[in-house]
């Protein structure tokens, strides 16, 4: 098939890879514009845009910023692809486009729809403690994440993932039932199945503010926030108004009824790290930290560095304002 991939994230990657060593015949690459980044603020390359230079040099390399267009939608045209094929791309595409091609447009998306819909749903499915995810490929509406589902694969969620792990196990996963979707749509076997509206959840962009620790949390809940933010937008507390970023956390078995943030121990034996009374009586054992303007570190290096102590407490719920909230 003539097959005009869209795609702009890491979990886009393998996919393209493996269209670009398929049979079929990749027309051309969409991705994002290439955005100013970091202090210098010099253009940076998608992920994509960076697999396309070092593996397919020649292909057509299309970067619109806003695919919406009239103009965007008939040099699609002028291509005569037979699918879309999208993966993590960033942009909502029209009806009028995906109606274009033969076939119209296949998503490749990271969970299993109908559960959580939308930009984030990785990072939601470990926030919400899910006992696995997966892919599902879609047929593409102009419904936000609801077409049919062609196919889907899981995998478990171990205690240990963070969305680096997860990404790489899904955007494989999500390779191989590409492929897969593609040979039952050229012969002609592949099943379309509408999706449950009653079990739809939805998972929005999440806002660079959303892992930060409301200790009154029982600690389950706030390892699984750890774990879903990590490592971006990234999981931290304040103490002192310096913020603390949490890298790497566990529930732990000790329980207790003291305050939600106060410090009851400096494990220095065992499981090292700094235990914090947690809410609903539950404790958050912190194994890894990143201090403001500091690598990452063992916390209980920390503990040590910063003379942190039995008692400690980190600052309340309520989000501090001003220069202490920034990124380090």
């Amino acid at each position: 098939m003539r097959i005009l991939f869209f795609g702009t994230s890491p979990f886009a990657v393998p996919s393209l890879n493996v269209l670009l060593g398929s049979p079929h015949q990749i027309i051309g690459v969409v991705t994002q514009p290439d955005r100013p980044h970091g202090r210098g603020m010099s253009e940076s390359y998608s992920p994509v845009k960076k697999a396309v230079l070092a593996n397919a040099p020649a292909m057509l390399l299309l970067q619109p910023e806003k695919a919406r267009t009239k103009e965007f939608r008939l040099a699609v045209s002028e291509l005569a692809p037979d699918i879309l094929v999208v993966a993590a791309f960033g942009q909502i595409l029209s009806q009028r486009l995906l109606d274009l091609p033969r076939y119209g447009g296949i998503n490749v998306h990271g969970s299993l729809l109908p559960r959580w819909r939308g930009a984030a749903p990785m990072q939601y499915s470990m926030i919400a403690g899910d006992a696995e995810t997966g892919v599902t490929i879609m047929q593409m509406s102009a419904g936000l994440d609801s077409g049919d589902i062609l196919l889907q694969g899981a995998i478990p969620l171990g205690p240990n993932d963070d969305i680096d792990s997860v990404e790489e196990r899904l955007s494989s996963l999500g390779a191989d039932l590409l492929l897969q979707t593609l040979e039952q749509i050229e012969d002609g076997t592949v099943t379309a199945t509408p999706q449950d509206e009653s079990l739809v959840t939805y998972s929005p962009a999440l806002p660079a503010d959303f892992g930060f620790i409301d200790w009154t949390r029982p600690a389950t809940e706030i390892n699984n926030l750890i774990r879903g933010v990590t490592p971006r937008p990234g999981a931290f507390a304040f103490i002192s108004g310096k913020r603390l970023k949490i890298w790497r956390s566990s529930v732990d078995e000790s329980t207790g009824d003291g305050e939600p943030g106060r410090v009851v121990e400096i494990r220095k034996i065992g499981e090292l790290g700094i235990l914090v009374q947690s809410g609903a009586n539950t404790r958050l054992l912190l194994k890894e930290v990143q201090p403001e303007s500091k690598g990452r570190m063992g916390a209980l290096d920390f503990a040590r560095g910063a003379r942190f102590v039995v008692g400690s407490k980190f600052d309340s719920s309520v989000r501090p304002v001003g220069p202490a909230h920034q990124s380090s």
